[in-house]
């Protein structure tokens, strides 16, 4: 598992292993900039990953496969992201010592840190500041079980591909916004990905990573709330909530019932995301997120950035991952510009690169 953007000679293709979809993107780096080389979409059945467990590898490994060939990808090597509860990150501040010392150490260090059995976790680690002043220096530590991260590695393997990286979602994020986005060294900015059932709550100050958490939650609640409300099946749910992203839709379709349940859905979202935000602010040094950026494919639901704004008291907006890279004209931009909210962690993925072999 790998932190940080590693930028080199060969592309890799980031492969974004969603609960509803699976999303596969290549770029271009060029001394120019960056460029769209490929984009592939694909759903996956409900139910065939719960809470990060992959319970129909059979279908995802379809997906993956079904993404790839939609996106006429062929590049081999891939960049996946993991999140959940099975994926623990922290910044923590540990005595200075040179990084040869604190990868030996890096293990005993985790144990008081981290909730799981050290056997069973993959650990990585990247120094933030080296503290000379204080001899204590700032380590963000990150612990995936190796059980979740067996599965990835076998469905990529099985679907023909090579795992090349496994990042954590919230870094990819971050990568896809430092990419399209300006921000300044002190500029504090909660990043949040709204997906359908992990919403990722990562804080970055400047370029630093200071703060990641995942909860439990995003767009299927919308769908099982439509389910209850409504009396229908998921597929039918799953397709009525599609409708509340065009603004067009007619008051038929969405009864007085329906809208206050769907807005009571978006109130216990956000009010999870807002909490999240006041405890970082309460526990970190002298910092507070100075505005929010949203991502994902169900933060695109009509009235959920408003919403967001009202309840933080902070400027939202939305993040596009494709707003510095180039699109060739066989690409439909209006396809596109609805897709991007969903696109940020294969970008985000894409922008890293592996050294040639």
């Amino acid at each position: 598992m790998l932190l940080t953007s590693r930028l080199r000679s060969k592309s890799i293709v980031g492969l974004d292993i969603g609960a509803s979809s699976v999303k596969a993107v290549e770029l271009g780096i060029h001394p120019k900039g960056l460029d769209l080389a490929h984009v592939g979409v694909a759903p996956l059945p409900r139910e065939s990953i719960v809470q990060g467990a992959f319970l129909n590898s059979a279908a995802i490994m379809d997906a993956i496969k079904a993404a790839l060939s939609n996106g006429k990808i062929r590049t081999k090597d891939v960049a996946v992201a993991v999140a959940g509860s099975s994926v623990i990150v922290k910044k923590v501040a540990l005595p200075a010592m040179s990084f040869e010392e604190l990868e030996e150490s890096i293990r005993w260090e985790a144990e008081q840190y981290i909730p799981f059995d050290v056997n069973e976790v993959n650990l990585d680690f990247q120094i933030l500041s080296k503290g000379e002043s204080d001899g204590q220096m700032d380590v963000l530590l990150v612990a995936a079980k190796k059980e979740l991260i067996d599965d990835y590695v076998q469905v990529i393997s099985e679907a023909g591909l090579r795992p090349r990286i496994i990042d954590v979602e919230g870094f990819a994020v971050q990568n896809a916004y430092a990419a399209n986005c300006e921000s300044g060294a002190e500029d504090s900015i909660a990043l949040v990905n709204i997906g359908s059932q992990t919403i990722n709550v990562s804080i970055a100050v400047g370029d630093v990573p200071a703060f990641t958490r995942d909860l439990a939650g995003g767009g299927d609640r919308y769908t099982e709330e439509l389910q209850k409300v409504l009396s229908v099946d998921a597929a039918e749910a799953e397709q009525i909530k599609l409708k509340l992203h065009d603004k067009n839709a007619g008051a038929e379709v969405f009864s007085d019932e329906v809208q206050e349940a769907l807005q009571s859905v978006s109130e216990t979202m956000i009010g999870e995301i807002v909490r999240t935000l006041d405890f970082f602010t309460a526990t970190a040094a002298n910092s507070k997120p100075t505005r929010i950026v949203l991502a994902g494919g169900a933060s695109r639901l009509e009235g959920l950035e408003k919403l967001l704004h009202e309840k933080s008291g902070l400027p939202v907006s939305m993040l596009n991952p494709l707003k510095n890279v180039s699109l060739s004209k066989r690409f439909d931009s209006a396809q596109l510009a609805e897709l991007a909210p969903a696109l940020a962690v294969g970008v985000g993925l894409a922008l890293r690169r592996i050294e040639e072999s």
